[in-house]
């Protein structure tokens, strides 16, 4: 859910740019989300037709010529319908014939939505729709795979699911080989949640691992592979398109399908479903040898041009190098936020309130307040408070008392600290923080953040609730209110010089500095930190949750900053810490892909770019390359060159690209050979070739060639 103001025609359409479902939904009488609710489908047909009829305007629909070839209404709903009973399933047939009447021109889907309704084509989500789709509902729809993840969103805390490019490659070429019509990538090109618009728990930086990453840059091998993949599938069109798919047999877990159009017009995907085990099998007359879990793509039925799990683009390393360090107390100031007691407040309630509600997702923050009579001499006592999500910061009489947070997995979560109240009045401040808003599921209306319940156990035993208490509450923060993130709002506040010695929580940190010279991407270096947000020339670059860690390492520690964001000098740097981060061990770095890496066999395809000229209805040997022979080649980003060969060997090296070493056997002529080849040059090219390398230096063993190189 995200906050949108009530919908007039502009700011309806200004959802399409924003995840989820606007806030202000929340606040419709009766509405339920994404069910048979007419308050709901009113919302949602209104919204619908403004997008397509903006769309239309602008000739965008591939009817009107322009791009869009594929119409998605709902979003995997299939996941959600159960919950919703008969409503799920009337709605889901409104929800089609909505779709259908808005008469877009191109086709219409629904993803994870096995019974979609006719004419909307039925699609898969997922990383292996090859082995899980249950195929079209309807023999007049095709095959299509609508989100092919190449990794996975990643949360705070928790270990993300990574994916190889072998394996993204592998289910790719199993559901062409499976008359599959269309694969997209969710996503190709990884990005930044900005500001606040990440959903719970979520990153700040999101889809990195993508084939390119969130700063733009190749993602080696993931890139390079599909790439060649893609390649090799086009030279498959013509027998994919106008030939007959055959399926055949080639062992207990091995499988051929076939496309044949004629005698000569043919293409083959051998696939070896074993996990574990390198195969040989017999496809017309000839062996072929298939690595584990792997598929070979064979254009003329006769000749491997692709192997999904032999990769021969190179590896690529991302590096961060620091342009600007903040490590000098005396170019910090700060501002301490101020922490409001309950007379402080102006919002009153004799309850607890939900906290979605009471912000409206104007801010992660809301603080819940109230006065506690203690008539006793100074004694500790016990502060419980059950929370729903996601972090809260405790202060008892405006000393700090304690944190707690939830994960993604759960988000309820109890505190439980000790406190010291004075004899008399006492007052507690409670700072509620959400780290997003839930963006699935079912009955996300109902969904619910803040505080659930606090109580204070005395020493004696006493036990006071108060739930049912008077309340004082304050959305957000003072800094937010008065945007003392950007420079005219840096001016409205008193700013104190840095005390390096003492850091506080909820304290506020303003700086400047110049912007690294060149191209590189920008990313901020906040490893010292704890919680909070983070912003350059007022554009807010994403929250930050340094202190959570996985597998004792902080989840996200490099922070993008577009290069847009900045000016050459004077740029504006403010950071909002809720812990007690050091502000001193800061820095500005810029991204580069600074080492490539290459490792090729003779059991590797050559580069698929040799199959160049192959026609489908001419003899291989007329029309492809001579010469075709494996090869490592490497290639530094542009407005850089390979100064230095870490490390070559053709022969049998032990390893691979990101730990390597010289094996049993191993030619002299290996590094004086690479560096003859590639340094000083942005790119370079090495066959797998004896005479290379002053000859075989092991006859009778196959050998393979690693080159790993430095970029600058």
């Amino acid at each position: 859910m995200r906050r949108i103001p009530s919908p007039s025609t502009v700011e309806m359409a200004e959802i399409l740019a924003l995840r989820g479902l606007p806030i202000w939904l929340h606040d419709v009488p009766g509405i339920v989300f994404r069910s048979d609710n007419e308050p709901f489908k009113n919302h949602m047909q209104q919204y619908a037709k403004i997008i397509v009829n903006l769309l239309k305007s602008e000739r965008l629909f591939a009817s009107q010529g322009g791009p869009i070839i594929l119409s998605q209404i709902e979003n995997e709903y299939g996941m959600v319908q159960k919950a919703f009973g008969e409503k799920g399933k009337a709605y889901l047939q409104w929800t089609a014939k909505l779709a259908v009447e808005l008469d877009t021109g191109v086709p219409w889907v629904m993803c994870k939505q096995d019974d979609a309704p006719d004419p909307v084509i039925n699609a898969c989500n997922g990383r292996r729709c090859g082995e899980t789709f249950a195929g079209p509902n309807s023999p007049n729809k095709p095959a299509i795979w609508t989100e092919n993840w190449t990794t996975s969103y990643e949360v705070y805390g928790k270990e993300p699911r990574l994916r190889s490019a072998e394996d993204i490659a592998f289910h790719v070429v199993l559901f062409i080989a499976k008359k599959g019509s269309y694969v997209n990538y969710y996503m190709y090109h990884g990005g930044t949640n900005f500001g606040r618009t990440g959903s719970e728990y979520v990153l700040t930086s999101y889809y990195d691992k993508a084939p390119l990453d969130e700063y733009g840059l190749l993602r080696q091998p993931k890139w390079g592979h599909l790439k060649e993949l893609h390649a090799a599938i086009k030279l498959c069109s013509r027998p994919l398109l106008s030939g007959v798919q055959m399926k055949m047999s080639l062992g207990d877990q091995q499988e051929a399908f076939v496309f044949r159009e004629n005698s000569q017009v043919c293409a083959a995907f051998l696939v070896n479903n074993d996990i574990r085990r390198n195969v040989t099998v017999q496809f017309q007359n000839i062996s072929y040898e298939l690595p584990p879990k792997s598929i070979s793509i064979l254009p003329d039925c006769k000749i491997v041009a692709f192997n999904t799990a032999k990769v021969t683009t190179q590896y690529t390393t991302r590096s961060m190098q620091p342009s600007k360090r903040f490590d000098s107390i005396e170019i910090w100031e700060e501002y301490k936020e101020s922490i409001p007691t309950f007379d402080e407040t102006s919002l009153r309630a004799n309850t607890i309130l939900e906290q979605m509600n009471t912000t409206k997702d104007t801010s992660d923050y809301l603080w819940y307040t109230f006065r506690y009579e203690h008539q006793s001499s100074k004694t500790k006592s016990v502060l419980r408070v059950e929370h729903l999500g996601h972090v809260l910061h405790a202060f008892v009489n405006g000393q700090f008392a304690g944190s707690g947070h939830g994960s993604f997995d759960q988000k309820r979560f109890i505190m439980e600290n000790t406190i010291s109240l004075n004899n008399g009045t006492n007052y507690v401040s409670l700072l509620s923080v959400t780290v997003g808003l839930p963006d699935s599921g079912p009955h996300l209306e109902r969904r619910a953040a803040g505080l659930r319940s606090l109580r204070i156990q005395r020493t004696k035993g006493y036990l006071d609730d108060f739930q049912d208490y008077p309340w004082g509450y304050q959305v957000g923060l003072v800094g937010e209110k008065l945007k003392i993130y950007t420079e005219n709002g840096a001016r409205k506040i008193q700013w104190s010089k840095h005390n390096n010695s003492t850091h506080q929580p909820l304290t506020w940190y303003k700086t400047f500095f110049y912007a690294p010279p060149g191209r590189d991407p920008v990313a901020l270096d906040l490893g010292s930190m704890g919680k909070g947000e983070a912003w350059i020339n007022g554009e807010s670059i994403g929250r930050y949750w340094v202190s959570i860690l996985t597998r004792g390492s902080p989840s996200q520690t490099w922070y993008n900053i577009p290069r847009s964001f900045l000016k050459t000098t004077g740029n504006l740097l403010v950071i909002f810490e809720e812990e007690k981060g050091n502000p001193a061990e800061i820095s500005v770095d810029t991204v580069s892909i600074t080492k490539v890496c290459g490792q090729v066999s003779k059991s590797h395809p050559p580069p698929v770019i040799s199959w160049r000229g192959q026609q489908q209805d001419e003899p291989v040997e007329k029309t492809r390359h001579h010469g075709r022979r494996p090869k490592v080649n490497l290639r530094c980003p542009p407005g850089r060159n390979i100064s230095k060969i870490l490390f070559a060997s053709f022969g049998t090296p032990s390893g691979d690209c990101q730990n390597y070493s010289v094996g049993a056997c191993h030619s002299s002529h290996s590094l004086p050979v690479a560096k003859r080849a590639c340094v000083g040059k942005n790119k370079c090219s090495i066959p797998l070739r004896n005479d290379r390398f002053g000859g075989d230096p092991c006859p009778g063993i196959s050998k393979s060639l690693l080159v790993d190189a430095l970029c600058t």
